[in-house]
């Protein structure tokens, strides 16, 4: 018996569908909270020492811009981590369904994120 199965994949030139891309980025967000809660720490920590450090830490835009970051991976990991939950108990389960599922959480995410962005800022 032959095996028609091709032997040696290249990931790079192949053309991933969108369900691909979102749970490549749904563990891409999840290593990265796992990063950000050591820098979260590090800051909460900064932050109580004393009040010039919090001051500080407020008014900086590198900061600012890691916790927007953070937030972010946040609100895309929960939100995609949703749709799994839902696809998980049998909504959703079809190929139409996974990509709306995902359009939806995508569009979610932007909303939501351009609000924290502006909550921080």
């Amino acid at each position: 018996m032959k095996d028609k199965r091709p032997v040696n994949l290249d990931i790079g030139s192949m053309r991933l569908p969108i369900t691909a891309w979102a749970s490549i980025t749904h563990r891409a967000t999840g290593v990265f909270l796992f990063a950000g809660i050591a820098v979260l720490l590090w800051a909460l920590d900064a932050s109580l020492s004393s009040e010039a450090s919090f001051d500080a830490l407020r008014e900086s835009l590198i900061f600012k811009l890691v916790l927007w970051a953070v937030v972010s991976a946040l609100i895309y990991h929960s939100l995609s981590g949703i749709k799994h939950f839902i696809m998980d108990r049998g909504i959703g389960e079809t190929m139409e369904g996974g990509i709306l599922g995902v359009r939806i959480a995508w569009a979610l995410s932007a909303v939501l994120i351009v609000s924290a962005g502006a909550w921080i800022w």
